[in-house]
């Protein structure tokens, strides 16, 4: 594809790992997904869902560290994106739309970002643990002219959010899911 890239690798790298981490400790003590229980979490309160359909959802994360970044779940405990049905990869191209929409109509104009899904491990082991998602990671702005950047204590220490994530999803969840331009 022109305008994309997939990256694999041979063994699981940082971010994925901490999830797994995370994903296999809360199943272990609970019994139950980890993102599973999140996503209940995020459709009760509403307060940083973005958007949603019948089979995936939308949400500024609670621990968001850009200022729009999104997480995108699937509502059915899925493991991998080989585990869709026809309904939920259709759902799947409605919820990307919406939200890359979103991201253009946040500042009227093309809105770069990167994306990726994380899935369970291809080891051949079930990873029942595990909740497939996708991740969207916009760029640091705080309007269409106007750059953030990280430096000094926020790369080094802790990040400093601009602005919470329910501002945030708020602001996504109220913009129009027709483009812009159109």
């Amino acid at each position: 594809h022109p305008h994309g890239q997939i990256w694999a690798s041979h063994s699981l790298p940082n971010e994925p790992a901490r999830e797994q981490l995370a994903q296999a400790d809360w199943r272990s003590l609970r019994s139950r997904c980890l993102l599973c229980a999140y996503m209940t979490l995020e459709r009760d309160s509403a307060q940083r869902l973005v958007a949603d359909n019948p089979f995936w959802l939308a949400v500024v994360p609670f621990w968001a560290v850009w200022p729009f970044e999104t997480m995108v779940l699937p509502k059915r405990h899925l493991t991998a994106l080989d585990d869709l049905d026809d309904e939920e990869k259709d759902g799947l191209a409605d919820i990307l739309q919406q939200v890359t929409i979103r991201y253009d109509n946040l500042f009227e104009t093309p809105f770069p970002y990167s994306m990726g899904f994380h899935q369970r491990p291809t080891d051949g082991l079930p990873h029942l643990e595990w909740h497939m998602h996708a991740h969207f990671y916009p760029p640091l702005l705080r309007s269409a002219t106007v750059r953030k950047f990280m430096v000094g204590y926020e790369m080094l220490g802790t990040p400093q959010r601009d602005i919470t994530p329910e501002t945030a999803a708020k602001r996504l969840r109220d913009l129009s899911s027709v483009h812009y331009s159109v």
